[in-house]
């Protein structure tokens, strides 16, 4: 089985945000690598990473990265694959917002897709769709998980229907 997403991250301490992305795949089912790479301690594996990918099967790429948060950007400079940024608010981190900035200010020409601080599980989403727009298979199933949501908030409704605590709650 030959990876189609690669999830990385700039340290391993970024794991715990980038699990998200890596369940979300799991769940549905679609073949991805993780790895840590720095593009401040590492730039030549960086470098010899993003030219590689698409050889090597990659179709998109996750990207989380907290303080400067490079990764995405120089990886997105070097490769025409799809990145999909995931803001970490780290501890060297000013609230997560130098992350998020260092992603979404890309310069034209080399976009960033960025999703919201430490939710990796969009990424993976948004890169499930992306997939499944040339996988009919993938986009059955992301069919499937936003069915799942719409379900999700029924069940909800459902139980809130059921709490008579308040007097004056109507429904």
């Amino acid at each position: 089985m030959k990876p189609i997403v690669s999830i990385i991250m700039g340290s391993t301490s970024d794991l715990k945000v980038m699990e998200g992305a890596c369940n979300h795949l799991e769940k549905l089912e679609i073949p991805f690598e993780v790895n840590a790479l720095s593009a401040h301690r590492t730039p030549q594996q960086v470098l010899d990473f993003a030219k590689e990918a698409m050889g090597r099967g990659i179709k998109v790429i996750i990207a989380g990265a907290g303080g400067a948060a490079h990764l995405p950007g120089v990886v997105a400079a070097l490769t025409p694959l799809p990145v999909i940024g995931v803001p970490i608010k780290a501890s060297i981190s000013m609230d997560g917002w130098d992350s998020m900035l260092s992603m979404i200010q890309m310069p034209p020409g080399i976009p960033v897709a960025t999703v919201g601080m430490d939710n990796s599980t969009n990424a993976a989403i948004l890169a499930t769709q992306i997939l499944g727009v040339a996988d009919e298979a993938i986009m059955t199933k992301v069919i499937e998980y936003k069915n799942s949501l719409e379900k999700k908030i029924e069940k909800a409704n459902a139980d809130l229907a059921e709490i008579k605590t308040w007097r004056m709650k109507t429904n």
